[in-house]
């Protein structure tokens, strides 16, 4: 068909062959996306007699068709061209049935007619499903409510295989049940102690004495885990999802087999699958570890409190479940191997170590534990740990109630068949590498979340990521996951939050001499009062003098750092500069207001201690 009147105009829009071989080949893959993605494809301009003509068609069949209105979206022109490239044919509608090129409008009609395409839309059902997500996290139930909410047949399997301890947990991932939510809760539980302490000092009179009951607080956060649990489950549903509490292994390219708790076996097959399993703590490999170690995966629902407790590693995981444990009065010791918060800003970390071996943690640096023997039975018992130096012979014991582990996590992609079709990973740490489509090395096959090589190990990353790889999969989106300059917060006793490079990072990227790092040392307000410490909380933004001064990182230890880096965020995604933060206007008196009036440079060697109130 051709445009009607006022249309033409946008034919002299450059065309695939006048773009980047890069464009081109991007666009080609956008299309056969679409294409492979869908039952029924057709490619329309919504002012075209012949394409209301075919949609009427399949409506009368029932038929759901993904429908794409070239004249409705930007780069309508190049995807026109690209069909022409890759079927011949000029005009719309452009008609796929199961992948198999139908035609215009006329051949579609006739295929009707001959009963070709009865069978060419039975052939499509020889799959159960039109995607099916392995791993019912944070990415793998954004990217199935999204596909189901553009009309594709889903399902989600998930199953969580016990801890070494025996825990497990309902659907929602890592986050929800044994991650982000509970830690943070009890991060929350931690503060509310110290404000006890601090609200003396304010006026607050109380004779009683105050303690922390650990049973009443692992209840109350499992009872909101389990209603979470029930509301992702009720939002499958809603959206037609089908979900299976089942383990998915590959048996061929399309086909899985799903083993229940039971032990008993399905199969379902799809057209597209995503690999959305996480990863789960790892152990140590000595005597004793699996045995009588606890990790994050068993802590938030601990029956009892952990007493005396030595957290083995120095991972973001390892200094948040040591601070909070320290700020219900707990003995809390954390073992070090070698250096803090490894990936983050080094400078940053030290401080947050510094920050928690003040206010009663105690760090062993430079040892690693050889050997775990149990002493005594009991909620807790008690645990001998033999640890050795990284640096020398030196060995020291020590006993226990509690050793928790927090050393890193492996990728579960190890157990899911994944060799039986062909799809590579890491041998080293079991990642899958991607392309930045999130597509593995077998093209029907995606991945996404902490699965993933080289990227950035978070939960709003996964649904993020999730979402947009359904929309390019099912629908008429080309975007994709920005994993640059992703906000995050590490939620120790004081807060450390980071938004792009770590100062380390900027000097091997762009070289010091380029660089021009802004800091201060700040005491909050509420601080005050209390008497708590002045000049520990601490601001630094790292600057490319050579592009505007612009902020490549941002950098937070204080009260409430995660909420104040949210908005930072923000403004580093439309291009920060530090000229732009000296003309913003602070509120007064916050936290945040601290980097709109940042003078004092590191190459300038002064002093950044505050006197006051600013």
């Amino acid at each position: 068909v051709s445009s009607p009147p006022g249309r033409r105009a946008r034919l002299s829009s450059p065309g695939t062959s006048q773009q980047p071989p890069e464009a081109r080949e991007e666009m080609r893959r956008r299309v056969k996306n679409l294409i492979e993605g869908s039952r029924v494809m057709i490619f329309s301009k919504t002012y075209c007699p012949h394409s209301s003509r075919v949609k009427e068609l399949f409506s009368s069949l029932g038929v759901d068709c993904n429908i794409l209105e070239l004249d409705q979206v930007d780069d309508g022109i190049r995807v026109q061209e690209m069909l022409t490239e890759i079927t011949n044919q000029k005009t719309v509608p452009n008609i796929f049935v199961n992948r198999v090129h139908v035609g215009g409008c006329d051949r579609t009609f006739q295929a009707h007619q001959s009963g070709l395409l009865q069978k060419l839309l039975q052939e499509g059902s020889a799959n159960d499903y039109d995607l099916i997500v392995i791993g019912g996290g944070s990415g793998g139930l954004s990217c199935a409510k999204e596909a189901a909410i553009l009309g594709k047949k889903v399902m989600v399997l998930d199953f969580v295989v016990p801890s070494p301890q025996g825990t497990s947990w309902g659907l929602g991932g890592t986050c929800v049940n044994v991650g982000c939510i509970p830690k943070k809760l009890m991060h929350q539980a931690a503060l509310l102690g110290q404000a006890l302490r601090d609200s003396r000092k304010f006026g607050w009179e109380y004779n009683q004495q105050v303690k922390h009951n650990w049973s009443t607080l692992t209840e109350a956060i499992q009872n909101h885990i389990g209603s979470l649990n029930w509301s992702y489950r009720l939002s499958l549903r809603e959206k037609g999802v089908t979900y299976v509490n089942a383990y998915g292994e590959f048996v061929d390219h399309h086909k899985i087999k799903a083993t229940n708790k039971k032990g008993q076996e399905s199969y379902f097959s799809a057209s597209k699958f995503v690999i959305a399993t996480g990863e789960r703590p790892r152990y140590l490999g000595i005597q004793g570890d699996k045995e009588y170690c606890v990790t994050s995966d068993d802590l938030f629902s601990l029956p009892y409190c952990p007493g005396k407790t030595l957290v083995v590693g120095a991972s973001y995981v390892a200094l948040e479940c040591a601070g909070f444990l320290a700020g219900f009065g707990l003995e809390v010791t954390v073992m070090v191997r070698s250096i803090l918060l490894r990936g983050f800003d080094q400078e940053m970390a030290e401080k947050v170590g510094s920050y928690m071996e003040r206010h009663g943690v105690k760090f062993l640096r430079k040892f690693v534990p050889v050997k775990i023997q149990q002493l005594e039975r009991g909620s807790p018992g008690k645990l001998k740990v033999w640890a050795k130096s990284t640096e020398g012979p030196e060995t020291i014991e020590e006993v226990y109630n509690t050793v928790l582990l927090a050393i890193g996590r492996d990728s579960c992609t190890r157990k899911l068949g994944l060799e039986k079709i062909g799809v590579k990973i890491n041998e080293k740490n079991g990642k899958i590498p991607v392309n930045d489509m999130e597509q593995t090395n077998v093209p029907h096959v995606y991945a996404i979340g902490d699965v993933l090589e080289g990227r950035p190990e978070l939960t709003p990353v996964a649904i993020q990521a999730g979402k947009l790889l359904a929309r390019r999969l099912f629908g008429a989106s080309s975007e994709k996951c920005d994993y640059m300059s992703v906000p995050t917060a590490v939620f120790t006793p004081l807060e450390y939050g980071c938004c792009g490079l770590s100062e380390e990072k900027a000097i091997e990227v762009y070289k010091k001499e380029n660089l021009e790092v802004y800091h201060t040392l700040f005491w909050p307000l509420e601080w005050t009062i209390a008497g708590r410490d002045n000049n520990t909380c601490y601001a630094k933004i790292i600057c490319n003098k050579f592009d505007s001064d612009r902020v490549i990182g941002f950098h937070i230890l204080g009260p409430n750092a995660g909420e104040i880096t949210q908005g930072f965020a923000a403004a580093m995604k439309c291009g920060l500069t530090k000229q732009l933060l000296d003309d913003t206007i602070g509120i007064h008196p916050t936290c945040g207001e601290v980097f709109t009036t940042l003078e004092i440079t590191k190459s300038s060697g002064l002093d950044i201690t505050q006197k006051g109130c600013g």
